[in-house]
């Protein structure tokens, strides 16, 4: 499904509510599910260590309302300027993502600031993702700090390592793939442990097995890490 701007912004087809491990973000899971059936109710601000789904639900929230939202990556967005903002809050859910990544920044907070108001005037929903919580994510317009921090904040939490197993099961069944305990055990034991690279390796033997017509056995695996 792609964005409704006029830029090559494309939302990951795995990113969807079905396909998340809500373990440790559970409170934070049901709100933007209900938000996403409901639409309407506050938006909110979502911070966190890197890989640890905050992408992947500013996604799963557009995949569930369609039309009615736009995503904005920054880290795909920043070179285009500020003007890019300009429009959004036609749509009922606007989800930016990384707000960190032009904050501090005269334009993008003038920009930030204007389109806050305008989604608040449209009764419209905000969901913004970052590094680090309101008052810490390098917001120097003091006005756009005290909107950013009235929206209900929520911190994403890193998956213990029986919950990465499940995640990488669960990412794998929504792909079609099955995905035994201990070849997940495996993973963790021979790749970097952070959810991002385990789900770009996942990616990898999907591809892997479908051209070599096998399962994912840990040998399989071995020798496609092996081959890295």
């Amino acid at each position: 499904m792609s964005s409704q701007l006029a830029l090559p912004l494309k939302l990951q087809d795995h990113a969807v509510f079905e396909s998340f491990h809500a373990a440790g973000n559970d409170a934070l899971f049901a709100f933007l599910t209900e938000l996403s059936q409901a639409s309407e109710g506050p938006g909110c601000f979502v911070w966190g260590a890197p890989a640890t789904g905050k992408t992947h639900l500013l996604q799963a929230v557009c995949e569930r309302v369609g039309d009615q939202s736009v995503y904005l990556p920054f880290e795909q967005v920043f070179v285009a300027g500020a003007g890019v903002l300009q429009g959004l809050a036609g749509r009922r859910f606007v989800c930016l993502d990384d707000i960190h990544l032009v904050t501090g920044k005269q334009e993008w907070e003038v920009a930030l600031f204007a389109l806050h108001n305008q989604i608040a005037d449209h009764d419209g929903i905000l969901i913004v993702s970052s590094n680090a919580p309101p008052r810490e994510s390098g917001i120097e317009l003091a006005d756009l700090e005290s909107r950013a921090s009235r929206l209900p904040v929520f911190q994403t939490q890193e998956l213990a390592e029986n919950d990465r197993i499940q995640a990488l099961r669960l990412r794998a069944r929504h792909r079609g793939l099955e995905l035994p305990d201990d070849t997940a055990t495996y993973m963790l034991t021979r790749s970097r442990r952070d959810m991002g690279s385990l789900y770009q390796l996942l990616d990898r033997l999907d591809t892997e097995a479908l051209i070599a017509k096998r399962r994912l056995t840990i040998p399989f695996v071995r020798d496609v890490i092996g081959r890295s």
